[in-house]
């Protein structure tokens, strides 16, 4: 039975192809006990995906083929950089505590799988049988098309440039009771993660596009296809992306000015966090001297400054304090 009607819009291949390709990830990983791996491969998962979703279509036009172009460049920088990085410094430091639990280990591959191909939909299903042969395709060149990808150009530019400009930070040894204030790091605590969130909303508004007709399977499929930045939006805005950043580095001020092993030169570092926090904007880039004059409940809502990421002094600066005591 041909491909088209076995896995009309591509899904069945591509959940195999991530689930073996993240496997023996996962085996090599674990067997070495390293991670130097483990951020490239899901990277290149999104190149190989669009690639293979590309090679196999039997027509094509330009809008899937420029959905795909673009894929290809966001996975193929994002798998580049971080594996560059990891390999400059050596090691992973989120995985210090899992890396030897077997079952712990394997739930973060388990979740790499489902990010992988939920956010990959919408280059899935507009490389496949369905939409391609669909009657009521659409050219590229519309209203939406303009947008989505003046999305995806500012949000890569954005990610890619904030991402360059901290790896180039650190390397500079800076003083460590500053934070980041650097380039697109002025106007946001988060900016690469802005950029992402920006470019997968360009590629399913790109790729949206693809058919017209409210009736239309295809269309359907694409509309579906919606959970890709939805789900990157979640996964950035409360999982694993600024919830894993802001208290953590909040703790790492804290201790510097209240912790057992303070220092002298860092006396001002938990104050020049707080100046820093009341000044730069945790996702939108917004100039300094405008968001540090916004009422507190704009910041908490519009600008989603939501409280989960707030450092409380008392709750969480004294659990610090005690966790930095007694591995000490």
């Amino acid at each position: 039975m041909p491909i088209q009607v076995l896995d009309p819009f591509n899904l069945g291949l591509t959940i195999l192809i991530t689930v073996a390709y993240q496997l023996l990830g996962f085996l090599v990983a674990w067997t070495l006990q390293f991670d130097k791996i483990t951020d490239f491969t899901g990277g290149s998962n999104f190149f190989i995906l669009a690639l293979v979703t590309l090679g196999l279509a039997q027509t094509s036009n330009a809008r899937n083929v420029i959905v795909t172009v673009l894929t290809l460049v966001w996975a193929s920088r994002l798998a580049g950089f971080l594996l560059y990085r990891v390999l400059k410094v050596g090691s992973d430091s989120r995985f210090d505590e899992i890396r030897s639990h077997f079952w712990q280990f394997f739930g973060f591959w388990m979740g790499q799988i489902i990010w992988v191909w939920t956010v990959s939909l919408p280059v899935t299903i507009v490389n496949s049988p369905a939409v391609l042969n669909s009657s009521e395709n659409t050219s590229f060149g519309t209203a939406a098309d303009g947008i989505g990808l003046t999305l995806w150009i500012i949000g890569w530019l954005t990610e890619s440039i904030a991402d360059l400009q901290k790896f180039r930070y650190k390397a500079s040894r800076p003083p460590q009771n500053r934070p980041i204030q650097i380039g697109l790091w002025y106007y946001s605590r988060h900016p690469p993660y802005f950029g992402e969130i920006l470019c997968w909303w360009g590629i399913w508004t790109l790729a949206f596009s693809a058919t017209s007709g409210a009736g239309n399977p295809a269309k359907h499929a694409l509309y579906g296809s919606v959970v890709s930045p939805l789900f990157t939006t979640f996964l950035l805005m409360f999982a694993s992306g600024i919830p894993t950043a802001e208290k953590p580095q909040a703790k790492k001020f804290y201790l510097l000015t209240h912790g057992s092993n303070a220092k002298d030169e860092n006396a001002n570092a938990w104050a020049n966090y707080q100046a820093y926090l009341e000044s730069t904007s945790i996702l939108f880039p917004v100039p300094p001297m405008v968001y540090r004059r916004l009422p507190p409940l704009l910041k908490r809502t519009l600008l989603l400054d939501f409280p989960m990421y707030q450092f409380d002094e008392n709750i969480d600066g004294s659990k610090a304090v005690e966790e930095e005591r007694s591995v000490a």
